[in-house]
């Protein structure tokens, strides 16, 4: 028996769970587990199955459930559980971020393949290539940014890739390749957006002496820093805790949700509806 991950998002309309249960079943599937969710806001419905069946053909499968849904014009992916998109990950000069996506991949804790980094800055390649993946030193400034981004489209043509991971890369993507990618690029930053801009944050946080500091990981769109929030967490600090060392907790709680978000994107469990997500964890 092989296992499949099928997904679904289109306007909510009566009998969509039942045509999919019907498709799943005429597939040879069974249906494992399910989440579903209806949003009153957008009228979106979204579903995550994952079901076993026979091995075969998955464009089969594909066409049976498809003829039992087509009427609802829905956005449908359909899966081997086994297959693990790919993932290209970017970073500039700080490096935890990296560390602890390409140390969960080691472990086989992060259901991705990794066939390259890229980065502006040649800072990270030892830790990339210690790992024996492709390290692509890709320079940018204002007059080679429009350069620069046609050879990463060219990257992700080349090596197949699925969706991108900002592992805190500091350079503003342009609008164009915003729209290229939309919702296939997850970028991670600390929580104070939009107070605390620019440089050492955590330094303007420790002088207004807050009490909370936490992560955010998002989808990235053309207005930064805005796109819909897939992760979050938060941890509290106290009067004694340094500026250091709130910098130091808050890379801790950057690491934890940038890897909770892209293991979500790709177990398929984040669903887009408007400017918000629909997350099955």
């Amino acid at each position: 028996m092989e296992e499949f991950i099928l997904t679904i998002r289109c306007d909510d309309a009566p009998g969509i769970v039942l045509a999919i249960a019907e498709g799943v079943v005429e597939a040879g599937g069974n249906i494992l587990e399910s989440d579903q969710y209806s949003d009153v806001i957008t009228g979106l419905f979204c579903i995550r199955i994952r079901f076993e069946a026979q091995l075969g053909s998955l464009d089969s499968a594909r066409a049976t459930i498809m003829a039992k849904v087509s009427r609802f014009e829905p956005n449908f992916l359909l899966r081997t559980l086994s297959h693990r998109p790919r993932a290209l990950l970017m970073v500039s000069k700080y490096d935890h971020c990296l560390f602890d996506l390409l140390y969960r991949w080691q472990r086989g804790e992060m259901p991705i393949e990794i066939p390259l980094v890229v980065s502006n800055h040649n800072d990270c390649r030892e830790l990339v290539e210690r790992h024996g993946i492709e390290f692509v030193h890709l320079p940018v400034s204002a007059a080679t940014k429009t350069e620069a981004e046609a050879r990463l489209l060219e990257l992700l043509t080349e090596h197949a890739i699925d969706f991108v991971v900002l592992a805190r890369y500091m350079q503003v993507l342009s609008d164009d390749l915003c729209r290229v990618m939309s919702g296939r690029i997850i970028n991670i930053h600390h929580s104070f957006l939009p107070g605390f801009k620019g440089a050492k944050p955590y330094h303007q946080a420790y002088e207004r002496g807050v009490k909370l500091i936490g992560a955010t990981a998002h989808y990235v769109t053309a207005e930064l820093d805005e796109g819909p929030i897939i992760a979050q967490d938060v941890v509290r600090v106290e009067h004694a805790h340094s500026a250091d060392g709130l910098a130091i907790m808050g890379s801790d709680v950057e690491r934890v949700v940038l890897s909770r978000a892209v293991r979500l994107h790709a177990e398929d469990r984040v669903a887009l509806v408007g400017s918000r997500t629909v997350v099955f964890d």
